[in-house]
């Protein structure tokens, strides 16, 4: 479904990606995991071309593009069939979660207004906002601003959704409703790609766990191969960090 291969990132001197291969096939839950610094959301944003990378390749369906020189057709193609869930949510404040969720539709996609508002409204029912449709971002806690945003993602329907840290910017008692959101997309077949620090997410839900550190793909595997038997002492290394009853012993 989606395939990059060698994807390469530069800020300046400083080498973010380092020739990043990664497949995602329909229904995947790819969980990116990494210390800060590693190009996780640099590599997500290249998948979207808010970032244009240095260099790489994307088969993506029938779209074969090389990154660094796709068109502005190719681009609005791949945009087409994704859609970004960013971690400071990115809303508009002077329009209300139904207005901000209609917006992508209307003007990105130029669906018809009836039809916008009602899959507006779907949208916003399913993340369990359904009271919520006229309110402003201002009236809305954290957790209820990233379900907002994650309903602004799944009402223009993409093939896959990216996930940048979606429960980064939230207070720890939030960050439960925003996951039993994505869990339950994930059960509905959504084909998903997220940068996450949620460890009890990627183990419960990913099919596919990639590590990275460095600007590359240190391992990559099924979520109980990553966190049960990982091979490279990096990934026992970070494990060890983030898990404090992490016991593996190589």
């Amino acid at each position: 479904m989606l395939q990059v291969k060698n994807v390469q990132k530069a800020f300046g001197e400083n080498l973010v990606l380092r020739g990043v291969d990664i497949e995602v096939k329909k229904g995947d839950i790819v969980v990116i995991l990494g210390p800060s610094g590693s190009g996780k959301t640099t590599l997500l944003r290249c998948l979207n071309f808010l970032e244009r990378a240095d260099g790489g390749s994307m088969d993506f369906d029938e779209i074969h593009t090389e990154l660094k020189g796709a068109s502005k057709a190719v681009v609005s193609k791949v945009r087409k069939k994704t859609a970004f869930v960013f971690q400071n949510y990115n809303l508009f404040q002077n329009k209300t979660a139904l207005q901000n969720v209609m917006e992508g539709l209307t003007v990105a996609r130029k669906t018809p207004k009836e039809e916008a508002l009602a899959r507006a409204k779907a949208a916003l029912d399913k993340v369990g906002l359904s009271e919520r449709y006229d309110y402003y971002p201002s009236q809305l806690s954290g957790g209820q601003q990233q379900r907002v945003g994650i309903a602004r993602a799944i009402a223009v329907n993409p093939d896959v959704l990216l996930f940048d840290e979606p429960t980064s910017a939230l207070d720890p008692e939030l960050i439960g409703e925003v996951l039993a959101v994505m869990k339950k997309l994930a059960k509905e077949g959504a084909t998903m790609i997220v940068v996450t620090h949620e460890m009890t997410f990627a183990q419960e839900v990913a099919s596919k766990v990639i590590f990275m550190d460095g600007g590359v793909v240190v391992e990559q595997g099924s979520a109980e191969q990553i966190f049960t038997k990982p091979k490279e002492e990096r990934t026992i290394q970070f494990l060890r960090r983030v898990l404090r009853d992490y016991d593996y012993i190589i």
